[in-house]
């Protein structure tokens, strides 16, 4: 069922426990809107919420953010997920209001299918650009931590030298996910692209 208009929309968000609607008021703070000082990951696009709501499942010591730019999407991410979980939020913003929201408080960056941008004009656009790179130095807690999937090659390879560039170095990069022994858990995008027998594109990188 698509979720035809905004009222039914800001029904489900007006009604979700776990969306954080006053999130510029909580930088500094999200340890203890967690009430823990477990580590906090982040998914930047969360999409429907496959993802990052599996992920809380499976990984009840860690602390999950999602965020996700389009009120329809989180709306249907809300709508197949509707039950809280202790160790999960949601926001809906852009990731350009990463350094209104947080501060030295993120462990770890997932970039789950992030919009390729393929044009050259618009490459600053990209999550793993050098501009947005800038953002994450400013809100990773200590040690810089991005896991990264992809099924665009183009965007892959971009990554890998926007990120070295950068100062990253590698824990694991591998060209077919699926069909490798890394953990993983699946993005509604990557469980399409599995059944066309697409191959993932997977990076794991470091910067101390």
């Amino acid at each position: 069922m698509r979720l035809r208009n905004l009222k039914e929309k800001e029904t489900y968000i007006n009604n979700c426990n776990y969306l954080i609607k006053d999130y510029k008021s909580n930088i500094g703070n999200w340890s203890k809107i967690f009430k823990n000082n477990n580590p906090i990951h982040l998914e930047i696009g969360m999409g429907k919420g496959d993802f990052i709501y599996n992920m809380a499942l499976k990984y009840p010591n860690v602390n999950f953010i999602g965020i996700e730019k389009y009120t329809g999407v989180i709306a249907r991410a809300i709508k197949k997920y509707p039950e809280a979980l202790n160790n999960l939020l949601i926001i809906n913003m852009d990731a350009l209001e990463l350094l209104n929201v947080f501060h030295k408080e993120i462990d770890t960056i997932y970039l789950n299918f992030s919009d390729p941008w393929p044009k050259e004009r618009h490459k600053k656009r990209r999550l793993t650009s050098e501009e947005f790179l800038n953002i994450y130095q400013n809100i990773f807690k200590g040690q810089n931590h991005i896991i990264m999937k992809t099924d665009n090659l183009g965007l892959f390879a971009s990554s890998l030298v926007s990120l070295s560039n950068f100062g990253y170095k590698f824990i694991n990069v591998n060209l077919d996910l699926s069909n490798s022994d890394i953990p993983n858990v699946l993005t509604e995008y990557e469980a399409k692209f599995i059944k066309e027998g697409i191959k993932i594109n997977y990076l794991d990188a470091i910067k101390r």
